[in-house]
Formats: C-alpha cells, structure tokens, sequence
C-alpha cells in the first residue's frame, strides 16, 4: 500500500514560514507526541504540580503527573516542598497508588519489596540487604558496595511563587520568573500576592482529544461569545466586553483579560445564534457578583502558562486547570477550585456557586470538551489537513480586542521553534 505521505506530500509540512495554518498532523502523530513530551513536558519548561495548600502539613502528598510521568508533591520534615518521581528505584514500580494523604512517620514505602525512602526521596530502608542467617552463615543480599545513596527516587527541582508549585526533571531550566517573562509574570502576581489559599474542592475528566487543544481552546477569545450561551446572554465573556490579549515574548504564556459588559441586547450579539434572550436564571445568585480589590479593574483573566497549566479567574471564580496528557488522542483534565484564606463564609459559597460554571459539566466548560473531542474526530478522519486561524490577520502580537486568532499564532511560532518542525 503507498504510503500516503507521498500523494499529500503538502500534509507532513506547514504551508508557510507562519502558523496560521496548522497542520492536522500536529494533532495526530504519535510519535510527534513522544517528542512533544521530552521537549516541553521533560525538559526546559516548568510544569505544575499543585498548590501548597493541598499539602499543608509535613508529611502530606499528592500525588499528580509531569506530562506523562506519575510524580508526587510532598512536604518534607522540614516544612520544604519537594516533588519526587512515583517510579521505585529498584524495579520500576508506581508504588504510590493514593491522590492524597500523609506519610510523616513512615515516608513511602513501595509495596512489591517494601524499599522505604524518606519524605525527600532518599532510600532508606532495604530488606534483607545483609542477607538471611541460615545455619551459621548468612545468605543473598545486597552487593557490598551497594550504596543507598545511589539508588533515591527521581528529585525534580521545585519552583513556588505565591503558594503555588511547579516542578521540572531539567535541573538546568531558567529561573521560574524568566520563564513567565515580565508581562505574564505581572498578572500571575495579581492573583498569587500573598494571600494563604484554601482549597474548596476538585473535579477532572477524561477528554479524547490532543492536549495542545486546550491550551489553544484558553488562547482562543473568537470563540467564548459564539459558543458558550451563558457567557453571550450573561455578558460575562463577550466580543464586545473591553479586552486585552497578553503574551510573553516568545508566545508560549497569554492573558486574555476582559471586563464585563451588560448583559441582554447589543449589535454585536443579536445575530449570534447562542444569545438567548428569553433565558432566565432559577437562581439569581449565579450573578451574585462581589467586586475583589485585587482584580483591579478586569472581572476575567484567564491565562495559560505553557504546556501544562490554565489560571482561571472569572468573575469570583478561582481555579487551577491542570492538562495531563495520556497519548496524542486524551488527556485528563483536573481542576482544582480555590479561595482564599481571609474570604467570609458569603464569599466562599459565592465562589462555589460561580464555579458551577466550570467543571467537567460546567454550565460553560461542557462545551469546550465536546468541541474538542468533535475536533480531534475531525483531525483523525482527514490528517493530512490543516486549521486556519487568521482571524485578526496572520501575525502574532499583543491585541487591545478579542477578534483574533493571535494567541494560538504566537503558541505555534513557538511550537515550531522547540519541534524543529
């Protein structure tokens, strides 16, 4: 059978020195997906982790994933948040099996031969490593010049900035605060400044399609005023709400910034086919929204920090979006809904009813994991296809308006970079 590669041979490269056209290919490709992991998931980059909140005592761990390596977040004896590999330096195995919970006494302990290591990491018990006596002499164990201090889990260096933590296996990344570049950095500030956080809850779900759709779903303002009847009727997130888009210098990070509008009729709206006048909420407090002295002006930031994290600030709604991949075609995607410390009792059931909007059957967030799986079926059934995205024209820069594909240019561009493609 002819490899068809060589009928399309247009599909296994861009169309341009740009990114406004991007191949379906770069949805599709298994081992392109391999080489995605090592590149951004494994090296170079920060990747999220958690917040510092979920392990507030020493001891406490979850456990989570950098790209598609199992690892865990721990505090240690000390107080100091480290991030170890979930992979037994012995025989390879997953030993923690639980998302959450506290080992002070004990540290980890991998069930198969029961090797132990210490909250950091660092093995510290082996069995029967001087052997077994028998009839007078002593059988098996450990070479002589078996050395535990050789044999530790996998220890990621560990950046934290305002309660929350990322995690990379490089050891030779850039400091965190040149990662995000100074623009970025400003509006994760904005929502990080100090404040003690308190987690109120978690959701996640399974989406079959390729992780850099989400990433593009959150660079993407085209779409919320068109697809999501709540943000349209609600003017919560609309074409015409006053918007900024933000990206650092090499287009990895955004911001998209926007302050709400009114809701109900405008010319921009009328036409879109998802404004529904006549809808009415059971429950006003949806709208219950609290003016917070940090938003300093902007109701909704919503930033990506590339490859793995979404920061979420809609209205009083606060979370973290964690993409986990799991091959080129799915990925998890886990929330975790925060407030903060100093919030009254009002304010924390306002932030839990606001995230109903979100979620895996978020009265928004549902739709964006149907378009994706939609748009993967899509990308498999034609690979040798490419997307558009020359909304706003074909160049990638900062925008004072949401009419623009820009962001997903500028994330490209710098795909493209790190890919050699």
């Amino acid at each position: 059978m002819n490899d068809p590669r060589a009928v399309f041979p247009q599909a296994i490269r861009w169309e341009s020195q740009g990114t406004s056209r991007i191949p379906f290919m770069a949805y599709t490709e298994a081992e392109q997906h391999k080489r995605e992991l090592e590149r951004f998931f494994y090296k170079g980059h920060w990747c999220y982790v958690g917040l510092e909140a979920e392990v507030p005592h020493p001891g406490d761990f979850k456990r989570t994933v950098v790209g598609e390596r199992s690892v865990i977040m721990v505090r240690d004896a000390e107080g100091e948040i480290r991030v170890v590999e979930n992979v037994c330096a012995h025989r390879g195995m997953q030993f923690c099996r639980e998302r959450h919970g506290n080992r002070k006494d004990g540290g980890f302990t991998c069930p198969y031969h029961q090797w132990n290591y210490t909250l950091k990491g660092e093995l510290q018990g082996v069995p029967f490593r001087r052997g077994v006596k028998q009839d007078g002499k002593v059988n098996g164990g450990m070479p002589a010049d078996f050395k535990p201090a050789e044999h530790g889990l996998t220890q990621l260096k560990v950046a934290t900035r305002g309660g929350v933590v990322f995690a990379s296996f490089d050891h030779d990344v850039e400091p965190f605060e040149d990662f995000l570049g100074p623009d970025i950095l400003r509006y994760f500030d904005r929502l990080f400044n100090g404040r003690k956080l308190t987690i109120l809850g978690y959701s996640r779900q399974r989406i079959p399609g390729n992780w850099k759709l989400m990433q593009e779903n959150i660079k993407d303002p085209y779409h919320p005023g068109l697809l999501h009847t709540w943000f349209v009727t609600f003017g919560l997130w609309r074409a015409d709400n006053k918007s900024e888009l933000k990206m650092d210098a090499r287009g990895r990070h955004a911001a998209m910034i926007s302050t709400r509008g009114s809701a109900g009729k405008a010319e921009q709206v009328t036409q879109v086919s998802s404004f529904k006048e006549s809808m009415q909420l059971k429950d006003p407090r949806f709208l219950d929204i609290a003016p917070e002295p940090w938003w300093g002006g902007p109701t909704a930031v919503m930033m990506t920090l590339f490859p793995s994290l979404i920061l979420q600030q809609q209205v009083n709604s606060v979370s973290t979006r964690h993409i986990q991949p799991a091959g080129h075609d799915a990925f998890d995607f886990v929330w975790t809904h925060f407030g903060f410390e100093d919030d009254t009792e009002e304010m924390t059931q306002r932030r839990l009813r606001q995230a109903n909007l979100f979620g895996p059957a978020g009265f928004v967030s549902a739709d964006d994991g149907e378009v994706i799986e939609f748009s993967q079926e899509g990308f498999e059934q034609k690979p040798f296809h490419r997307t558009l995205a020359e909304l706003g024209g074909r160049e990638v820069e900062n925008t004072d308006h949401m009419v623009t594909e820009t962001l997903i240019r500028g994330m490209y561009r710098y795909w493209r970079e790190v890919m050699e493609a």
